[in-house]
């Protein structure tokens, strides 16, 4: 007997730790088209579809539907794909299940991570009240106030607008019935995974205080907010939710982040990250990973020889981009101006006197920048 699955689409390498990705009522795996690739890089990520929305079938629930039933169907996709225990991050309706998965079934799960959700969801009248609204109307009028629920002021995703528009209306209905019968708060404290919540400031579904209310009562859990993020964060703010899910399931990537800052500055790394895209998320990944994390926090050098070692080749290969940003870093790492001279004088006995004259005048610039020259 074949088992019907939930939808889904599977990105990165079938053999890296898996990671399962919720959806918020109303969307589908697009939810996640900017923040999927790029964790795909270190993760098999598995990003599933509601039961009527995307590509899953509308009869995989019913009529007084649970949150369990959900849990349910994400489970025995878990185990179609061969997949035991896995990190789980879910938005609204995709959060709460997983938080059941972490009350029922922690055995399954290494992290959690919940965005935009709640342990409840203003109790049932309302829910109730869109559940008939739907299966009497359909969802046309509903998905005309999508935006207005979803996103700030001016801002849109037409795709997953078209997917809320296109659900399901009994499926839709049915997930609204599993809104409604949703309260894990005396729950909650029993939960035991790593777990991090994450909300959004603007976020009129789901304000700041249900998550607040959520970390409270987790033992250990953490809160990050994100301003100007509405419900739908990983589509209006990627790169947050990006940051914050990469520190939650990978921790910093053998202390390569922390030290990458400590040498070059926040601000830099900051800018850094602000221009990752999918085309360079494995780069960055791997400076991260291999040449902070491996090299810069090998302790057989201290990090003032190592300061000293790269302002050298970099004048050797005339980097004097990357030489302005490593002299600032010689500093952090305790180099005086007259130390970082005397670097770039023997480079002019082995590098080339021209080298060495393009490099002072480089550190010149740098050192006067900052009151040192």
């Amino acid at each position: 007997m074949t088992v019907k699955l939930l939808n889904h689409l599977e990105e990165g390498p079938p053999s890296a730790p898996p990671l399962l990705l919720g959806p918020s009522l109303g969307t589908s795996t697009a939810l996640w088209d900017r923040v999927a690739p790029q964790l795909s890089t270190g993760h098999r990520v598995v990003s599933w579809d509601l039961p009527g929305h995307g590509g899953s079938a509308a009869d995989l629930i019913g009529p007084g539907a649970t949150v369990g039933d959900l849990a349910a169907l994400v489970l025995t996709l878990a185990d179609a794909l061969g997949i035991d225990r896995f990190a789980y991050a879910g938005v609204s309706l995709g959060g709460a299940v997983g938080l059941h998965l972490a009350v029922h079934h922690p055995e399954r799960l290494s992290s959690l991570t919940v965005i935009c959700s709640s342990a409840h969801f203003g109790g049932s009248a309302s829910w109730q009240e869109r559940a008939e609204q739907v299966r009497r109307e359909g969802l046309q009028r509903l998905a005309e106030s999508a935006e207005a629920r979803w996103f700030t002021p001016g801002f849109t995703v037409p795709r997953l607008v078209r997917d809320h528009r296109e659900a399901d209306p009994a499926a839709y209905a049915a997930c609204c019935d599993a809104l409604a019968a949703f309260d894990l708060r005396e729950r909650l404290a029993d939960i035991a995974v790593p777990t991090l919540l994450v909300a959004g400031r603007q976020d009129p579904a789901t304000p700041p205080a249900h998550l607040r209310e959520v970390a409270d009562a987790v033992p250990g859990a953490t809160l990050v907010e994100l301003p100007g993020a509405s419900h739908l964060a990983p589509a209006e703010c990627p790169r947050a939710v990006l940051a914050a899910l990469r520190t939650q399931f990978d921790g910093p990537p053998k202390s390569g982040m922390a030290v990458r800052r400590k040498v070059l500055g926040d601000a830099h790394v900051d800018r850094a990250q602000a221009r990752q895209t999918p085309f360079t998320a494995r780069f960055q990944d791997f400076i991260s990973r291999y040449a902070w994390g491996e090299i810069w926090t090998d302790p057989t050098l201290s990090r003032r020889e190592r300061s000293m070692i790269t302002l050298t080749a970099l004048v050797a290969h005339g980097h004097y981009e990357e030489l302005a940003m490593h002299v600032r870093a010689a500093r952090r790492n305790g180099l005086t101006p007259q130390e970082i001279g005397a670097v770039l004088l023997q480079t002019a006995v082995y590098c080339g006197v021209p080298a060495a004259n393009s490099a002072f005048a480089t550190a010149q610039r740098v050192l006067d920048e900052e009151g040192a020259g």
